[in-house]
């Protein structure tokens, strides 16, 4: 038996590794089949089209009025696919979660169920002529470019995304996890289809149950996963991490905008399976992590430059970016500022208040994490792909047990590489 809430790997084959977290907290059961691949200019708009082609209909419920007609059978099931990035990993997520077979009068097996449909989903798609659907990839095609057009809209969101896009041009983070409007224009239902099978049968898979589990059922799913026909599964490559900065980079984008917005990237040099890691975590803390932060209470609360200002990680990247939203005039006073706050933990001027502060933050943050499935199932696949075997306990004990005198060390190895700016075409420099 293995304790609640962590993870237990059930088994290995065929590039396929099936999780089980064991938890009786919640109600629901749920299964994540996460697929990996490296992130390419190449691949990245088919990975991503994949599964919104797929959530469309399957073999037997061809269409998603048939598919949430049985959803709706199976007591309220939940279902959902998409893509995301960690790191210059892509990963393309098939999600469903149901109520616990325990909660259920009728004699029915309501977690083999949502297994069984949800590999019809991956593995019997609707096709016509040999291949896709021609309607449904081209539907989503035009969708994703909506969505890709539309990613400026939310400043906040694109001018970080902008800067770390910048700051790893010519390196895999800096494609879009969604690939580009240019890839979009080359794909049709054939060649989908084509990249579909390679999809299937090579990119590893890691699956991740959750719940409140018989054996029989976790050996079910084992069973069913290691029929899918496999082929041999692609490398994926590790990120680069520590790559030096010989000038900073000034990028200035324009826009119909009255308020500023202002992206510093870092590079932290700082892998996330490095027990320096830990130093870093609660350097962000202090730096950017909350209203007791350093940023905040400087940039915004006393010299009240920023409507909002924070400090995050990008953990796989070894990458930290601070955003704010100023107005345009005070880029250079807020630059300066920011600098200050950088530069007094480097010199370790950390009050014992902001210290025990980040680290509270940090611990009610990790405990959070426990009370979702699919935070919890997240937070475990980010370990596996990190190559670390913590669980949400350990890194809040680890945290604890980092010193002032850490957090100083840590921010000595930070870099700045890019500087951000979004401005309007009346005051640029």
């Amino acid at each position: 038996m293995f304790k609640d809430n962590q993870v237990k790997k059930i088994a290995s084959a065929n590039g396929i590794t099936l999780f089980w977290i064991q938890t009786q907290k919640f109600k629901t059961n749920s299964i994540n089949i996460f697929f990996h691949d490296n992130l390419t200019n190449e691949n990245a708009s088919k990975n991503a089209l994949i599964p919104a082609v797929l959530r469309r209909g399957c073999t037997k419920y061809p269409s998603i009025r048939d598919i949430s007609l049985y959803i709706e059978e199976l007591y309220g099931t939940s279902f959902d696919c998409g893509v995301t990035k960690k790191g210059e990993n892509q990963i393309i997520q098939f999600y469903i979660e149901c109520i616990s077979d325990k909660y259920i009068n009728e004699d029915i097996d309501l977690t083999k169920k949502a297994f069984d449909f949800l590999m019809e989903i991956i593995t019997e798609p609707v096709k016509e002529n040999g291949c896709f659907k021609n309607e449904y990839v081209i539907q989503e095609i035009d969708k994703m470019k909506e969505l890709i057009k539309g990613r400026v809209n939310d400043k906040m969101h694109y001018a970080i995304d902008r800067c770390l896009e910048e700051m790893c041009i010519n390196e895999p983070f800096g494609i879009y996890d969604y690939g580009s409007l240019e890839n979009l224009k080359s794909i049709n239902n054939k060649d989908l289809y084509e990249h579909y099978l390679k999809f299937i049968k090579t990119l590893p898979m890691y699956v991740f149950v959750s719940g409140d589990l018989k054996p029989e059922q976790i050996d079910y799913i084992k069973e069913n996963l290691f029929k899918i026909k496999r082929d041999v599964e692609i490398d994926i490559k590790e990120a680069e991490i520590e790559v030096a900065v010989d000038k900073v980079k000034n990028v200035i984008e324009t826009f119909d905008v009255n308020q500023g917005k202002l992206s510093l990237g870092f590079r932290t040099n700082t892998y996330p399976n490095d027990e320096e890691y830990y130093k870093l975590i609660l350097y962000n803390s202090i730096l950017g992590g909350g209203v007791q932060s350093k940023l905040f209470q400087n940039v915004r609360e006393k010299e009240g430059l920023a409507y909002y200002v924070f400090s995050r990680l990008e953990k796989f990247k070894g990458l930290m970016v601070i955003s704010s939203g100023i107005e345009i005039a005070n880029k250079d006073k807020t630059i300066k500022i920011i600098n200050e706050q950088l530069e007094e933990i480097v010199k370790g001027n950390i009050t014992e208040y902001e210290y025990e502060a980040a680290q509270k933050s940090i611990e009610t943050g990790i405990k959070s994490i426990k009370d979702s499935q699919l935070q919890l199932v997240d937070f475990y696949l980010s370990q596996f792909i990190a190559k670390s075997d913590d669980s949400p306990d350990m890194v809040i004990e680890k945290v604890k047990n980092v010193s002032i005198k850490d957090v100083a060390d840590i921010a000595s190895k930070i870099e700045l590489d890019t500087i951000y700016f979004i401005t309007n075409k009346e005051q640029v420099n």
